[in-house]
């Protein structure tokens, strides 16, 4: 009797609870019929740098490695398993690198003598391997002049584990003198980490350059173009604009391998190669073979921007190397150069066909202007020699264009002296957009949801061009990923779409990371030889930048701001065009939550849409074995009256979808 006695009370201890929670509803108020501000077409855009391999060896098709013999040490990425260069390989034959020039763009060539062609051959590693698919088409190009002897034929194989082939094909070399052939092979397997074999019929000296591997099927089936399912995530994001080409590499380690837009534009075979900034930079992840080899240049990019409807961005150097390394600066008498290179992309980009860096654009098979809007000067520069710099710029650009917006920085942190000090001065110069970046444990984002709301509404727009929240600590090796990380990033972009007066562009970095190239985390897609997915950070992006609207709404709770309470962070917009009110809630919480939409103001349709994206863990991650573990799902919402219902899940983001009548 008592044990039933207390089964009961117990049993009306739990209802109690359960309707006191119930009753303990969040009310979100939301003014449907008045907007606050527009919200750009940019806000939600994409940040692309060449580092994790992120260029050459990922979004660039190119498969083979160090294809014209430019990298520091000629024959890096190609290994003769057969010969030895202490000796006259008489049973084999060797290659050897042949520098015909130090003039120009492409300075070397390779030599390869064969003494025995049953005994010899030169392969090429790849990054990290070379991803083949079975069945798939792969186009070969190469140059090649016969030099001495009786070389009749390049054999070229996909070879596998203990060197099984995988895939054949052969040229037949004609002549001396530099010719090109092509051919093309097939894989029989796939394979994540083929690699590329050179044999060759009969003997004597041949001379080989720009040796190019790439799918037949890439992105819009261009020619030596971009892989595909790198570009279809870009592509599926709906970004506003593209930020390139990095950050860090456009200052470079020294002014000298600074990135000079110049020499990435033109015949891709006289595009020089250049030592990638993040060759050398962490003792963690030593990447000795990584160089650009510039085959994605600034058209490519301005490409790109185009067929995935984004605004390009350049970003380029303001004659300060980079600061957290050498920090070598162009002295202000010697800037000019700096500054005409900024000139002369506003002309390659929107210039006619009749202007020379028009022709060349035009030459390249785009007749037809880019609509370059904006120009960045620097990258994430600080003190006083930044700002001196910029004013030159600034001035230069203006006065020939005063059309196109001039992005400027405030360093790398979102505080401290520099930060301050940079504000302070852009803001006297009337600076038009500012970029902050800030790489911060995900309770700072949290915590700074309420960020831009004093910021003052006249002065410099803002653009967070660099952001993402670090599970350990910047540039740490065991950065994650997490789940935690990605809604507390949600939280914090729902305080920048509600200051959509100040903040213009948002980007999350770094974008592209290869599973074994890589230098920093976290990042936003992971890829390898074969695959690629999204992170949980990809797909927060994805769904504010697929949901951005046209309007800014209010949305408050007690007629506050939605930035923590009972940890719930939201934001509301109306899409002029698709005719909806759209409301974003993250909870934070480790507990669902109850929450009651007002909808002031408007009729809506009785079906809307809900997505949902969450994970029970906050250490939860998506990989190549569980793609899309946390990812959106989507279903139909029914609205009964004017308050809209919802049950928020723990560790969430929701996203609420009405059609107006």
């Amino acid at each position: 009797m008592k044990a039933n006695l207390i089964t009961k009370i117990t049993l009306c201890g739990l209802l109690l609870n359960g309707i006191y929670a119930n009753a303990q509803q969040t009310t979100l108020e939301v003014n449907t019929s008045k907007t606050i501000t527009k919200i750009q077409p940019t806000m939600y855009g994409i940040f692309f740098e060449d580092i994790n391999f992120a260029a050459d060896g990922g979004l660039y098709a190119e498969m083979v490695k160090n294809r014209s013999f430019e990298f520091d040490d000629p024959l890096m990425g190609w290994i003769q398993p057969k010969s030895d260069k202490h000796n006259f390989n008489t049973e084999s034959g060797i290659a050897v690198p042949v520098q015909f020039s130090k003039k120009g763009n492409n300075h070397n060539y390779c030599r390869v003598t064969v003494k025995d062609a049953k005994g010899y051959e030169i392969i090429n590693e790849g990054f990290r391997g070379m991803g083949i698919k079975s069945g798939a088409k792969y186009n070969l190009t190469l140059k090649a002049s016969k030099e001495a002897g009786n070389i009749s034929k390049i054999i070229i194989q996909f070879i596998g584990k203990d060197n099984k082939v995988l895939g054949e094909t052969s040229i037949v070399p004609t002549a001396s003198g530099w010719n090109e052939y092509t051919a093309q092979l097939t894989p029989t397997a796939t394979e994540a980490k083929a690699k590329l074999r050179f044999t060759f019929e009969g003997t004597g000296t041949i001379d080989l350059d720009m040796i190019s591997l790439f799918p037949e099927d890439t992105w819009n089936n261009r020619k030596n173009g971009l892989r595909k399912d790198l570009v279809q995530l870009l592509y599926d994001m709906k970004p506003g604009f593209l930020r390139f080409p990095g950050g860090c590499i456009v200052e470079g380690r020294t002014l000298a391998q600074r990135y000079q837009w110049k020499k990435t534009v033109g015949e891709v075979d006289n595009r020089e190669s250049l030592v990638n900034r993040w060759n050398t930079e962490f003792a963690h992840k030593p990447t000795p073979d990584y160089f650009q080899s510039f085959g994605l240049g600034f058209f490519e990019y301005f490409q790109l921007s185009e067929d995935i409807g984004a605004t390009p961005l350049p970003i380029l150097s303001c004659g300060m190397a980079c600061q957290f390394n050498t920090g070598e600066l162009v002295p202000m008498d010697q800037l000019d150069p700096y500054v005409q290179d900024a000139i002369d992309l506003i002309e390659f980009a929107n210039g006619s066909v009749d202007t020379p860096w028009g022709k060349v654009r035009s030459d390249m098979g785009h007749p037809k202007p880019f609509n370059l809007k904006f120009i960045g000067v620097g990258n994430e520069q600080w003190g006083t020699d930044y700002i001196e710099r910029y004013k030159v710029f600034e001035k230069a650009i203006k006065s020939k264009h005063p059309e196109i917006t001039i992005v400027s920085g405030s360093g790398p942190f979102p505080e401290g002296d520099y930060f301050e000090y940079a504000q302070s001065e852009l803001k006297k110069l009337n600076a038009e957009i500012i970029d902050e970046h800030y790489y911060k444990e995900p309770k700072w984002f949290r915590e700074n949801a309420t960020r831009y709301d004093n910021y003052d509404r006249k002065g410099p727009k803002i653009f967070a061009g660099e952001y993402a929240a670090q599970t350990v600590a910047i540039a740490s090796p065991d950065n994650k990923n997490s789940w935690e990380c990605a809604f507390s990033e949600a939280a914090f972009m729902t305080g920048m779409e509600r200051n959509a007066e100040v903040v213009h562009l948002t980007s999350y970095a770094p974008l592209f990371a290869h599973e074994e190239g890589w230098q920093w985390t976290p990042d936003m897609i992971w890829f390898n030889n074969l695959e690629s997915f999204g992170t949980p950070n990809y797909y927060v992006q994805k769904l504010f930048a697929n949901n951005k609207g046209t309007d800014l709404l209010s949305i408050t709770k007690d007629g506050k701001a939605v930035t923590g309470q009972n940890d719930l962070f939201a934001s509301a917009v109306k899409d002029a065009n698709t005719k909806e009110v759209i409301v974003k809630v993250v909870n934070t919480s480790a507990k669902a939550q109850d929450i009651t939409v007002d909808l002031k103001g408007s009729k809506f349709q009785s079906k809307g849409t809900v997505i949902t994206l969450t994970s029970p863990n906050t250490n939860d991650e998506n990989s190549f074995a569980s793609p899309k573990k946390i990812s959106p799902k989507e279903s139909e919402y029914i609205l009964k009256s004017e308050k809209a219902s919802l049950s928020v899940p723990a560790y969430s983001v929701t996203v609420l979808k009405l059609k107006l009548k």
